[in-house]
């Protein structure tokens, strides 16, 4: 008896603190006026960080958390904290952004959505964040083995984290009807970017990035600003001062000796509709390159994802020569052989570290060399992006 009553006593403390620190997190959400939200397969982590940094510009003191290629907090001032995480990434920790942005003095913050799962999206908008303005930047067929099985599924676990009676922006435009049916649900009001839009954001808009964004997410982040009010021009000059997330696209020239090497990275692109957009670009960019390289850096643990590259895509079937690495190099190469590829055209770098791997690709250059980097940003990924960054001047005029 005695020790029913000691798990009943002990079950009844559970239940307050979680109580208690239910009532603190709700007082300490409340105290920031405007919440920000940003869901979506691609484009989350740069939404988040030029929305914010523009919001700054504008006077109003914002925090903002990025998960992105490494999870980051950032401060009103700009300042970039690293997010401590003794057991690996946990949705819970979403309540020590807020606190901590409660402390910096934050009027608003801008917080990428980090859920996976359908339900834990529900959690994340409805129990931690409770945005005034949710953002759900497009919905892609990722992730499908937890979010699909297709595009449309997608798009449907993405629409839990539309608020009651909030704001919601997107930038998808194939999967509209099912977001503009939740809000309507919900009593929330959809604002979605047209393609006219999109078009409208211009060369000069772009030319203050120091890297390359794309117009898709400066538009949304555009109407997201008009609707606190700040003016176009001051909305564009502040997210000019946004710092690029780690694993964001970009060129990298190399010239090693006699060999010229333009690297792309797009690791954080890992759909194979997003991929081929940055694949179809950067060969568009480089037209004068003499021999042009896939470089997939393949998960072990993502084989969906890695069956939908081999199956469902067929433009970096057009390479020179095909180089993987990381742990799911195998699987990738066993299926597109068995799809009918020459197995020459694939180098297994699996079993190298990012010095070989660069070397593997001087072993397969010319004089002139596009290599673009698709797959993840995971394991030797983002290393491998920073190994040609540390080799390249700014500017994209490097040398070994």
């Amino acid at each position: 008896m005695d020790g029913i009553l000691m798990l009943a006593a002990l079950a009844g403390g559970l239940v307050l603190v979680g109580m208690l620190e239910n009532f603190f997190h709700r007082r300490a959400l409340l105290s920031i006026k405007t919440r920000i939200h940003v869901a979506g397969t691609r484009g989350k982590s740069s939404v988040t960080r030029i929305v914010g940094a523009a919001m700054n510009h504008a006077g109003i003191p914002t925090a903002a958390k990025t998960t992105g290629t490494t999870a980051r907090m950032i401060t009103p001032e700009g300042l970039e904290l690293p997010m401590f995480r003794p057991t690996g990434a946990n949705l819970i920790e979403q309540k020590r952004v807020v606190a901590a942005a409660v402390g910096m003095g934050a009027q608003a913050i801008v917080m990428e959505c980090m859920a996976l799962q359908p339900v834990l999206h529900w959690v994340a908008e409805h129990m931690l964040v409770r945005a005034t303005h949710a953002v759900i930047t497009n919905a892609r067929p990722d992730h499908l083995d937890v979010m699909g099985p297709d595009e449309t599924d997608v798009a449907k676990t993405l629409a839990a984290i539309i608020p009651p009676r909030g704001l919601v922006f997107t930038a998808e435009r194939r999967n509209l009807d099912i977001f503009r049916k939740a809000a309507q649900d919900r009593g929330a009001t959809l604002i979605a970017v047209t393609a006219e839009e999109v078009a409208a954001i211009t060369p000069a808009d772009m030319a203050g990035f120091a890297y390359r964004e794309h117009p898709e997410n400066v538009a949304l982040a555009l109407k997201i600003l008009d609707s606190m009010g700040i003016s176009r021009e001051v909305a564009i000059e502040g997210m000019w001062k946004a710092h690029p997330d780690p694993g964001a696209l970009d060129d990298f020239i190399v010239n090693y000796f006699s060999r010229r090497i333009v690297f792309v990275n797009g690791f954080a692109a890992n759909d194979p509709e997003s991929s081929e957009t940055i694949w179809n670009q950067a060969v568009a960019r480089h037209p004068d390159a003499k021999k042009v390289m896939a470089i997939f850096n393949m998960r072990q643990d993502r084989p969906t994802r890695t069956l939908q590259m081999v199956n469902d895509t067929g433009f970096w079937k057009k390479a020179d020569k095909v180089i993987v690495m990381g742990t799911g190099a195998y699987q990738f190469i066993k299926a597109a052989v068995r799809k009918g590829m020459d197995p020459s055209l694939f180098v297994d770098a699996s079993d190298e570290n990012v010095a070989g791997i660069f070397e593997r690709i001087l072993d397969n250059c010319t004089d002139n060399n596009l290599v673009i980097g698709m797959g993840n940003i995971g394991g030797f990924g983002l290393p491998l992006v920073a190994y040609f960054r540390n080799r390249s001047e700014v500017g994209g005029k490097g040398s070994c």
